[in-house]
């Protein structure tokens, strides 16, 4: 009868141990995401097109692509997540023991005197134990489940660093480049409104004008001139950055990281995918999925506490007078399983429980929130990359016509046609929109940068 109870119990036990937590399925991706991006209707874009790994590429610059692999290589950054990445895959091997016997030998020497005799003796004691814990609840399993969903995030947040140093190494050098543009643009309005200067002293000197018109001309070339020093120290600071990022000091970053004097552009449709291959590429959303994976698998951890552990245990040993007879004695062992099971802590089990499902909902809402930020970033990057397009456009045509307008009315002005007050308005529209021009061009570097970067592209390079 006592056998049979037995065997009840074991079943009953066994069927327990198939239901320590639930099993992990990853959610499923919401249709509304899955397809193509409102943003994504104009001709800028390439709405089915693989975004590249190495989108870099696409600007056809060689000294960036050698900032990029530089980056990956000494960024702290990168670093740091890689010795994060490799701290998580020693815990997996950690707990992974745990699926195997646990072998240790203990020896000892004591010395002592029984009561009443003056006698001392000497016994020498050594043995050799064995445990294997069998995971009939899963406590083990899960354990190792939850340690490999840990892995798999800390492999998601490392790919996430090299995404957003990536890109934003080559910020740094689209800054670089686009500070470099705009110096150039304001040294040679200041050269324009010099040469201004100079016609309507000419004219000052024959009677055709005053020095009031001098004076405001002169006026305006020193305002340009005051933005040089600015625009030298935005360069200045992207150069700086440039080399953090690359893992040097200022002072040793090559010189070709800052010869470029254009600002950086693709000049084709970008290559944007759509949202499903978004999410199968964006790390922070693998990232995201693997601890809500972790998460559910502690559930099952959590659970297993509920329920017995149960070991098979051996031990083999033998004791001595000396140590010459430890191993001729004769060998005693002993054999059997060991049940440890507080159950009478149930409430403190149940609140781990507890605690352990509410760290998977918020695992979950951390995973949703990852598919929202990732959508909204990516729509939000196209539709300012859509729009810098227009505006640039919108400020090449105003550049142009004013360029156009301040040549007539330098030519008129040395002909003695128009006022002073009229070139100097004239000089004031081009030097702003050519100013305008060369910022946009930046930001246009600025919005590429951000879409890719939206877009979860990759670091191979």
């Amino acid at each position: 009868m006592r056998l049979k109870q037995f065997a009840i119990m074991a079943s009953a036990l066994a069927l327990a141990a198939c239901a320590a937590g639930p099993d992990y399925a990853a959610p499923a991706t919401p249709s509304a995401a899955a397809g193509k991006f409102v943003a994504a209707n104009s001709d800028a874009v390439q709405p089915l097109a693989p975004v590249p790994a190495d989108w870099w590429r696409l600007y056809n610059d060689p000294v960036l692509n050698g900032l990029i692999a530089d980056a990956l290589k000494a960024n702290t950054d990168v670093r740091a997540s890689v010795a994060r990445l490799a701290r998580a895959r020693a815990a997996l091997s950690e707990v992974k023991v745990d699926r195997l016997p646990q072998v240790g030998a203990n020896a000892s020497v004591t010395r002592g005197r029984e009561t009443g005799s003056t006698d001392a003796m000497t016994s020498f004691d050594g043995r050799l134990d064995v445990a294997y814990e069998l995971d009939l609840f899963g406590r083990v399993s899960r354990n190792v489940e939850a340690a490999r969903g840990d892995v798999g995030a800390a492999e998601g947040d490392a790919d996430a660093v090299r995404v957003a140093i990536v890109a934003e190494t080559a910020r740094a050098y689209a800054d670089a480049a686009s500070a470099a543009e705009r110096l150039a643009v304001a040294t040679r309005i200041v050269e324009l409104l010099g040469q201004s200067e100079q016609i309507t002293k000419r004219r000052v000197e024959i009677g055709e004008t005053t020095r009031l018109d001098t004076a405001r001309i002169a006026a305006l070339k020193n305002q340009r001139q005051a933005e040089i020093p600015a625009i030298a120290a935005e360069r200045d600071s992207a150069l700086f950055r440039l080399a953090m990022l690359t893992g040097r000091a200022p002072a040793e970053l090559p010189q070709t990281a800052g010869a470029r004097d254009l600002s950086l552009r693709i000049n084709q449709p970008i290559p944007v995918g759509d949202g499903a291959q978004l999410l199968s590429r964006r790390p922070d959303i693998r990232a995201a999925e693997r601890r809500l994976a972790a998460a559910t698998a502690r559930i099952g951890v959590a659970t297993a506490e509920l329920y017995p552990t149960i070991s098979l245990g051996a031990s083999v040993g033998s004791a001595a007078g000396n140590i010459g007879n430890l191993f001729s004695n004769p060998i005693g062992f002993l054999l059997g399983p060991l049940i440890s099971w507080s159950f009478t802590d149930h409430e403190r089990a149940r609140a781990r429980v507890k605690g352990a499902e509410a760290g998977a909902d918020e695992a979950l809402a951390e995973f949703d929130g990852a598919i929202l930020r990732s959508l909204q970033e990516t729509e939000t990057a196209l539709s300012v990359y859509a729009n810098s397009l227009r505006r640039l456009e919108a400020l090449k045509a105003a550049r142009d016509q004013a360029a156009v307008a301040a040549n007539i009315v330098r030519a008129q002005q040395r002909e003695g046609e128009v006022d002073s007050l009229a070139l100097l308005d004239a000089e004031r529209t081009f030097a702003e929109a050519e100013a305008d021009l060369a910022d946009m061009n930046g930001r246009l570097s600025t919005a590429q940068i951000d879409l890719f970067r939206a877009l979860g592209g990759g670091w191979g390079a």
